[in-house]
């Protein structure tokens, strides 16, 4: 019988989650959820603050961290529950290099808006999230097609957070995850897939 090994079968996806996992355990033994405590020493750096301010050293750090923290524990395991059954697939088609740069591109793109649209504070991977519900929609396009699946997500996912973004008082921020999936759709359009391993 041949030895069987545990492969690191999506690098940036996995490394990416072990870090979520780590900043919301450390956090949670020290100062509890985020969600109750969001001026502890992690939320200081995996929070992107609603009151924007430029000379804060800090907050230029958080442009790309606040992905990593969740304010509860609810919120991580919804998030890297889908996060981590959708995303090695996307990493698999594309490769790490694009998936990485898919991931910082929607993380600061995001997290710009957020800053100029509105003040609350944003934690959380879920716009990530949203962006490899949509990706993922695009795993059997073909050349001068889109993908049906493409459009029930789209219709689905992006709706009911468009429904929601407007009618429902819920603390959650119904707008990172409609510009995850945009962004998701046009990655989608634009990124090519790695030439596969023969």
């Amino acid at each position: 019988m041949k030895n069987i090994r545990i492969s690191y079968n999506a690098p940036v996806v996995l490394t990416f989650s072990l870090i979520c996992i780590g900043v919301y355990f450390l956090n949670y033994t020290f100062w509890g959820d985020l969600d109750q405590n969001t001026n502890s020493l992690m939320g200081n750096y995996f929070v992107l603050p609603g009151r924007w301010d430029w000379s804060e050293w800090r907050n230029y750090v958080r442009l790309f961290t606040y992905t990593m923290g969740h304010a509860n524990q609810a919120h991580i395991w919804g998030n890297l529950s889908i996060f981590l059954l959708i995303a090695p697939i996307m990493e698999e088609k594309y490769g790490s290099k694009n998936i990485l740069t898919m991931m910082v591109l929607a993380t600061i793109i995001t997290a710009f808006f957020q800053i100029l649209l509105f003040d609350s504070n944003l934690v959380g991977a879920s716009g990530l999230v949203f962006m490899f519900i949509v990706l993922v929609s695009f795993a059997d396009v073909r050349e001068g097609s889109i993908p049906l699946t493409f459009i029930l997500v789209l219709l689905f996912f992006i709706g009911k957070e468009v429904f929601a973004g407007m009618t429902a008082d819920d603390n959650i921020s119904h707008y990172a995850h409609i510009a995850g999936g945009i962004l998701g759709a046009i990655f989608g359009f634009a990124a090519e897939p790695q030439k596969s391993k023969a």
